[in-house]
């Protein structure tokens, strides 16, 4: 995360908001970075006065959406098939669509809104929705009205609550520092052990 905001921080103008678009909509085709980080960091775009709190919001919308939109096209159009690729059979295994199709069948539509909250049921569920010829109408409802509830608010908060999360960035980055030497003196007193060890015996 603190990579991530931290690259982002070096554009400014229009390339934050399509550095934050991009990554919300590869997340969406199975980016191994979780979607709530780049918000996170999208909050923080704000707070920091390099970007709209207002207009990143919308742009995040814009990115979670058309992600879950081209996953469920994917399912729509290639079906079970696309499973098969690489890139796609770990993210969508026979398994977890098995289980996720299961769930739609016995509580319908509204397993689309909780999966939008549920980071790893995210993608096999607008996929199999996809695959079970859902409405596309149908699915961005739900799926819009979860993200309504669950983009703004983390963005939004992130950025009026900025000052909290810059120290406790801060707080982590002294830890991490920290954790670092620590590291580095026990490796150099094995190596010093080691050393006087392995001469001794040689005299």
């Amino acid at each position: 995360m603190e990579d991530l905001l931290g690259f982002a921080l070096n554009f400014s103008g229009v390339m934050p908001y399509l550095l934050v678009f991009g990554i919300l909509l590869a997340c969406g085709l199975g980016l191994p970075i979780p979607e709530d980080i780049t918000l996170f960091v999208a909050g923080m775009l704000a707070y920091y006065g390099i970007v709209n709190v207002w207009g990143m919001i919308i742009v995040c919308m814009a990115g979670v959406l058309i992600g879950d939109s081209t996953i469920f096209w994917l399912g729509a159009k290639y079906g079970k098939e696309i499973t098969k690729k690489p890139l796609f059979s770990r993210l969508l295994s026979v398994e977890r669509l098995a289980a996720v199709q299961e769930k739609l069948h016995q509580h319908g539509n509204k397993v689309i809104f909780v999966s939008r909250f549920m980071p790893l049921l995210r993608a096999p569920t607008f996929f199999s929705a996809g695959t079970l010829h859902l409405p596309f109408k149908v699915f961005f409802f739900y799926d819009g009205l979860a993200a309504l509830i669950s983009v703004p608010s983390i963005v939004w908060l992130v950025y009026h609550f900025g000052n909290i999360a810059d120290r406790l960035l801060k707080t982590v980055r002294h830890v991490e520092y920290g954790i670092l030497l620590a590291v580095v003196a026990v490796v150099c007193v094995m190596l010093a052990k080691w050393y006087f060890k392995h001469h001794k015996q040689q005299q």
